[in-house]
């Protein structure tokens, strides 16, 4: 209902308010503005049956109280608009039928809405018109442009919707904004009460549209000698009244009055002194005879009085030319106003377009950014894909590893005959045979190890670029079946030495304090990579092979991860052996390289017990402090020097301590003393002659 003049028609019966409030929850939003109709039935009487005069015509009885009656009906109405934010403007209409007094207004002043409720009970301005059904017959009877709205109960019992378009802008329309309320001093309200039509704002009289001389020349004989008519909102009334907006029932209190309301005596003060007693009000048919268009609807709302005497008629007709004037002057005005208002709109319409434009520009703009963003992403994907084809190739055809077919293995190992396996390693079967006239040992990854597809692919990868003289040295692969081709170690693994199988000689002592320093250089050598060192995370005897010389090499480095230092605390899944796996790496996750050297210290100990690994530790510590340290050490090797392998024996234990912080460090505290044992080996093996010496074995190659 957006700019549609919206117009109730209200009486004394509860239906009225509940068309108003049908009206304001569906039709009118805050703000704006609702016009309240009344029909006041003019009297019937003739103009020669003229009341009897009154020496003070303020103090009649009857129309005190016919005022009062037209102030408290629009009370209650008014003050609902107030509460619901609703500007309402009340319009009172007196005619002798009620039905055309309502569709004159309509049609002069183009309500496109109208309102109207069914009496709930018997009673009010309809109980004389019990015979005649008024909503029906507005409804068969009002101008095609406007809608109407039968509401009973609160809900439409009726409605007739518009045919077409108003014929003009209503007139209402052109009405300005309320103005503020202000109260007159009490010398002038006392005179202002009892000389001029009082009403309450926003109603507008149509005294208001004539010069004040016109009307006091025309009416002042006929006003000495008449009495007065009927008049609405009781204009007259005694010296001390008080002014309508605060006017209310005896010891009521009403909270809802609009303060935008003002009486008639701030808005006509040339009226204050010289007005007679009877303000006679043009009809609205004069009106219209006269063009209603051009009358300064700039009050907030309009009091139409159709006057039914005929002498007023004939004295205004005198001061034609004086109207005549008046109206060529508003019509002046309204030409003004509408040329602005013209001019306002299409000042409206170009910004319209202007932020169209500006809107049309920013979306080409922002698609230009997408389009931008996604060309750099595609870009970077690209050069980040060429990266990783770059690196995959170099993985692929590195020069420092020999890259074989499966055909050249197949041949190798007569398509991997169960004669040339030598062993299972970690991730699969492992095979000896020859490849380019070496002996090399072959790891073959079991087609069902999933993960050690990616641990081989690691494996190969650090050990192509890792070379040291106690790692185990990669001579070539065949990726795309999981083959990796190291060199031969003729004396197995140090776990097959340890537990003597196949009856191999036992190694020395000086033998095992020197592969205990060969071990922690390599490894600490992982833990020195840059920029982020190699943890190997299953550091056990099975992964330390031995060469024809029993030099010591570490394999099997497919479980290593290359971790930063940004991320060494970040949570990995566990791996490696149970027995030799860092406590605080099984509970938590939490990878470091202090975790190889809790495997070290269980390994040492093996390495001089030559026992298992589970509870190896505790059972070490317990012989420590019981005194019974040399039963433990294994008995295959004789001549234990013990006071060096006590010290060797106690490093092993605070390497395996329970907690990392405990640990000692590799380069400057394990390093040092092993270096010092190791040349205590070497010594020992210049001054000693051994009758014999351990014989190569070639022995399972297990990784």
């Amino acid at each position: 209902m957006n700019n549609k003049t919206v117009a109730v028609a209200i009486d004394r019966d509860k239906g009225s308010q509940t068309a108003l409030k049908w009206a304001v929850d569906h039709l009118v939003r805050k703000g704006q503005i609702v016009y309240l109709l009344h029909v006041k039935i003019k009297p019937s009487f003739s103009f020669s049956q003229k009341p009897a005069r009154s020496s003070d015509i303020s103090e009649d009885p009857f129309l005190i109280d016919a005022d009062a009656q037209l102030r408290e009906l629009f009370l209650p109405f008014r003050c609902f608009c107030t509460k619901k934010q609703i500007q309402s403007q009340e319009v009172l209409l007196e005619d002798t039928d009620v039905v055309k007094g309502l569709l004159d207004f309509v049609a002069r002043s183009i309500v496109e809405v109208l309102v109207i409720g069914t009496p709930t009970k018997k009673g009010g301005l309809l109980k004389r018109f019990k015979t005649r059904d008024i909503p029906g017959t507005i409804i068969k009877t009002i101008p095609n442009f406007c809608t109407v709205y039968v509401i009973s109960k609160g809900k439409i019992s009726a409605t007739k919707a518009a045919s077409r378009q108003p014929p003009y802008v209503s007139p209402l329309h052109t009405l300005p904004p309320p103005e503020p309320h202000t109260m007159p001093s009490d010398a002038s309200s006392e005179k202002l009460l009892r000389t001029s039509t009082k009403v309450p704002m926003p109603r507008m009289s149509v005294d208001s549209i004539y010069p004040r001389r016109s009307v006091d020349s025309s009416f002042n004989s006929w006003s000495n000698d008449s009495n007065i008519m009927k008049l609405p909102f009781g204009s007259r009334r005694v010296a001390n009244s008080k002014h309508y907006g605060e006017l209310g029932p005896p010891g009521s209190d009403i909270p809802f009055v609009s303060t935008g309301r003002m009486s008639v005596d701030n808005v006509f003060p040339e009226f204050e002194s010289e007005l007679s007693p009877v303000n006679s009000r043009i009809s609205l048919s004069e009106l219209d005879n006269q063009g209603f268009d051009s009358c300064p609807l700039g009050r907030r709302s309009v009091d139409v009085v159709d006057s039914s005497f005929d002498s007023p008629r004939t004295s205004l007709s005198s001061n034609t030319e004086d109207v005549e004037e008046e109206m060529r002057r508003l019509k002046l005005e309204l030409s003004r106003t509408m040329e602005m208002y013209s001019t306002a709109c299409r000042e409206a319409l170009t910004a319209r377009q202007k932020a169209m434009e500006l809107e049309k520009w920013k979306l080409a703009e922002e698609q230009k950014a997408e389009e931008l963003r996604e060309t750099e992403e595609n870009a970077k994907s690209t050069e980040s894909q060429r990266k990783v084809n770059t690196d995959t190739s170099c993985s692929l055809y590195d020069p420092r590893y020999r890259r074989y077919t499966i055909e050249e293995i197949e041949e190798a190992t007569e398509c991997f005959s169960a004669a040339h396996r030598i062993g299972e390693g970690g991730y699969g079967p492992v095979y000896k045979c020859y490849l380019d006239h070496t002996l090399v040992a072959v790891k073959v990854l079991s087609p069902y190890e999933a993960e050690g597809k990616s641990q081989l692919q690691q494996e190969v990868e650090l050990l192509c670029c890792i070379r040291h003289p106690h790692m185990v040295l990669l001579l070539g692969a065949c990726p795309e079946h999981g083959c990796l081709v190291y060199e031969y170690m003729q004396n197995g693994s140090l776990e097959d030495c340890l537990s003597r199988k196949n009856k191999i000689p036992p190694l020395s002592w000086q033998h095992r304090f020197r592969i205990a320093a060969e071990i922690c250089s390599a490894l600490l050598f992982l833990h020195q990579n840059k920029p982020e060192p190699i943890v190997h995370r299953d550091l056990k005897p099975a992964n330390i092979l031995l060469d024809r010389n029993f030099v010591s090499k570490i394999s099997d480095v497919g479980l290593a991860r290359l971790v930063p230092p940004s991320v060494q605390d970040s949570v990995t899944s566990a791996a490696g052996t149970f027995c030799y796996i860092d406590p605080e790496y099984q509970q938590t996750g939490m990878l470091d390289v202090k975790s190889d050297v809790y495997s070290l210290g269980v390994m040492f100990l093996q390495l001089i017990t030559a026992k298992p690994a589970t509870g190896l530790t505790r059972h070490v510590e317990q012989a420590i402090k019981e005194g019974t340290f040399g039963e433990m050490l294994d008995a295959a090797a004789p001549d234990w020097p013990v006071e060096e392998v006590l010290g060797f024996a106690k490093l092993s234990l605070h390497c395996a301590e329970l907690r990392r912080k405990d640990r000692p460090d590799l380069g400057k505290e394990v390093m040092p003393e092993l270096e010092r044992l190791r040349s205590l080996a070497d010594e020992s093996i210049q001054c000693c002659v051994f009758a014999s010496s351990p014989s190569p074995v070639n022995q399972s190659q297990l990784s």
